[in-house]
């Protein structure tokens, strides 16, 4: 079972990658391409060319899990385009709404927190 807290960085891939790489593949694409190290604690997200499936590597301490997620019908409506970087961070949250096929920046939600304050 892969853990998402919000204290981990999640790094969406904004180049498509050809889902016919597996874990290995992925690595090298996170190592060459992202210069990120895929054994850091951080999930990659990965989206195919037609924006119909997301996969997702985490290394755990022990081994990487690959997870992926693809639509019956349709595609994702929301994905970085290409800029500079050749990632882009999410927040926990964020990651929630684009696995709903929601869009992470136009969500309106309540804030992550707010101080308490003392009753009066």
């Amino acid at each position: 079972m892969i853990q998402i807290t919000p204290q981990m960085r999640l790094l969406v891939a904004v180049e498509p990658v050809d889902f016919r790489k597996g874990i290995d593949g992925l690595v090298a694409i996170c190592r060459q391409k992202l210069a990120a190290d895929p054994m850091g604690g951080a999930l990659f997200i990965f989206s195919n060319r037609r924006r119909r499936a997301l996969k997702i590597l985490s290394y755990d301490g022990q081994g990487y899990w690959l997870c992926q997620k693809r639509l019956s019908t349709g595609c994702f409506d929301w994905w970085p385009s290409g800029g500079p970087q050749p990632t882009l961070g999410l927040a926990v949250q964020q990651l929630q709404l684009l696995l709903w096929n929601g869009n992470p920046n136009q969500a309106q939600a309540a804030p992550l927190w707010r101080p308490i304050t003392p009753a009066g």
